[in-house]
């Protein structure tokens, strides 16, 4: 199952414009500027073209493989990618699958759940990715929390977006 591409780049702006609201200095910018020893010269240093493209396409990149997690159905066709037939149109194996998605195909298809998947991506694996390089980088708790709270927001509207519309 192939995600609409679409609405996957559609998805991918999300973290562009979540983090454009989000680190605004009147949100939590400055806080965040301080707790991770950010400057004005650091930010105006910065090559923000290249930093934009990069993101975005690092965006996407997630997108893509959040559509995974909270579309079960993508799931299916990996279980039947290996079996005779596979692909091929009017084949028992595309039949079974064809008949699984005629049945299922719409189950748990809701903003709702995915943007619960995406939560749950945020705490358990944002927090734990994101936490664990915090304290080698001897960053405090503020620093994690203001990244964590900005990536489970993202990817729950990522998950949302992907799970109704994808």
């Amino acid at each position: 199952m192939m995600p609409n591409i679409g609405v996957v780049a559609l998805a991918a702006l999300i973290p562009m414009i979540i983090g454009f609201i989000y680190y605004n200095p009147k949100v939590v910018g400055k806080a965040w500027m301080n707790a991770s020893g950010m400057t004005d010269e650091k930010i105006k240093g910065g090559n923000m073209p290249v930093i934009l493209i990069v993101s975005l396409l690092l965006s996407f990149m997630l997108a893509m493989f959040l559509f995974s997690m909270v579309v079960h159905q993508s799931g299916l066709f990996s279980l039947f990618a290996g079996e005779q037939g596979f692909g091929v149109e009017g084949s028992e194996t595309m039949n079974d699958l064809n008949a699984l998605m005629d049945r299922y195909g719409n189950r748990f298809r809701t903003f709702g759940h995915g943007a619960f998947h995406g939560t749950l991506a945020g705490l358990f694996v944002i927090l734990p990715v994101l936490g664990t390089n915090a304290l080698f980088e001897r960053k405090g708790f503020k620093y994690i929390m203001i990244n964590v709270v900005y990536w489970t927001i993202t990817l729950a509207l990522m998950g949302g977006i992907l799970c109704q519309w994808a």
